[in-house]
């Protein structure tokens, strides 16, 4: 007779927040040396996890709220799992203080300690000490077939006036390059084919390990494994954007998609001068330094209207810099002043009316940028990924072109032979919406 397996872990899990938050769901439960079986209901689970964000006060909220359902959901269940919280609303506020306020939570898992949540969740559920480091290799999906997020590192070296990160997560803290590669070779190996890699500043990586240019030999290392289609690269700060930089994803080729997620947060100096961000004088220099290597690369950024001291014409000339720089994705978000960052403490703090009419404006412009630009793709040719089934009409799915990151921007309709989750097909745009394609296999 053979040896009986151990029965599978049960656990009922949810990842609020970014996707590095995903990142660290998938590390954890993957590193646990132990099968897991995802449950949809909490009385069926041994194990509740939920990875908190807490990076801006409404995911504070939300967060707070997810945990309290769970609490009074898990009140209900005849076996009661053990109800494990992490994350940033951790980090933030901290174990002992959450404690107070949330005794029916059984495990704390802070941010700073990261590193030790295997272990720590391990002791609490009577499971043999995991290997350390396991989780680069053994992560649990849950992006599906198609992509993965890779986090090469932790924590920020920037100051910005308004984010709270540095002080939840920390220094900057890059992962080794032996760990990104084994952890990527066995997400391909999976059947992924696509990484997008993130981090707070994605070009900051291996600078605290004394690499000036760390993320171009980064890339190449990752580059060259084998079933990687796709390489995408969210998260570069400006500064970092150099033309050594640009040189190396041109240089390179598929797999890395010259594909951009540049954050500006704004265009007028003065209000880029409050939010203590870099390139004060002209943001325009480095979307002309991008578009001088790469003229063919696809940019994504995100703004901040309503920033304390933000006047009328501050705000108009950021419209008139985002119809003409005609980038092709845009997030538009409302100031929201933040406990502990400088920014909250600064005078001239704008009505939330007012913000949330420049935010409505500003999006109204970048949806008709949007709506040309798409447009144009019509009758084109282009491969497309697919993620998922549609949930509502069989033979259509869910999928994305080159330019469309996951999550984050449109995605594109497809049907048609050889259409599956993971697939990558060759297919002819036929429609365009605002944000959105449809496509023929």
């Amino acid at each position: 007779m053979g040896t009986q397996r151990p029965p599978k872990l049960k656990v009922w899990s949810l990842s609020l927040g970014c996707p590095k938050n995903r990142v660290d769901s998938e590390r954890l439960l993957g590193s646990l040396g132990i099968g897991v079986e995802h449950v949809e209901h909490m009385g069926r689970a041994r194990l509740v996890f939920i990875n908190t964000c807490g990076f801006i006060e409404p995911a504070v909220r939300e967060s707070v709220q997810r945990v309290l359902d769970a609490v009074e959901r898990i009140g209900r269940c005849k076996k009661r799992p053990l109800l494990a919280v992490g994350g940033c609303l951790v980090g933030r506020y901290g174990a002992r203080t959450l404690a107070e306020e949330l005794p029916e939570v059984d495990l704390w898992l802070p941010t700073d300690a990261l590193a030790r949540w295997p272990q720590m969740l391990a002791r609490a559920l009577g499971l043999p000490p995991p290997d350390p480091g396991g989780g680069y290799g053994a992560r649990l999906l849950s992006t599906g077939p198609s992509y993965a997020w890779l986090k090469v590192g932790e924590g920020c070296r920037h100051k910005c006036a308004f984010c709270t990160i540095p002080s939840i997560r920390g220094k900057l803290a890059s992962l080794p390059a032996e760990h990104l590669v084994a952890e990527a070779g066995a997400l391909l190996d999976q059947g992924v084919r696509e990484l997008a890699l993130v981090a707070q500043d994605l070009t900051s990586w291996g600078l605290d390990m004394g690499l000036k240019n760390g993320l171009p030999l980064l890339l190449e290392r990752l580059a060259a494994l084998k079933g990687l289609d796709w390489l995408r690269l969210l998260y570069l700060y400006p500064t970092g954007v150099t033309p050594e930089l640009l040189r190396c994803m041109r240089d390179f080729g598929p797999p890395v998609l010259p594909y951009l997620d540049i954050p500006l947060q704004h265009a007028h100096p003065d209000v880029l001068s409050r939010m203590g961000r870099p390139f004060a004088r002209d943001p325009r220099k480095v979307l002309d330094l991008v578009r001088g290597v790469l003229p063919h690369a696809v940019l994504r950024t995100t703004f901040i209207v309503g920033y304390p001291g933000e006047s009328e014409a501050q705000f108009e000339s950021l419209c008139r810099f985002v119809e003409e720089s005609r980038l092709q994705h845009v997030g538009v978000f409302a100031y929201a002043p933040e406990e502990g960052t400088p920014a909250a403490l600064l005078p001239g703090q704008i009505p939330d009316d007012v913000k949330e009419r420049r935010r409505n404006l500003l999006m109204e412009i970048q949806a008709n940028i949007s709506a040309d630009w798409l447009s144009e793709q019509v009758g084109g040719r282009q491969q497309v990924l697919v993620d998922a089934p549609h949930p509502e009409w069989p033979g259509l799915h869910r999928g994305r072109v080159w330019f469309q990151a996951p999550e984050v921007d449109g995605v594109t309709y497809v049907s048609g032979p050889g259409v599956y989750p993971g697939a990558l097909v060759e297919c002819d745009i036929v429609e365009s919406a605002t944000y959105d394609l449809t496509a023929l296999a």
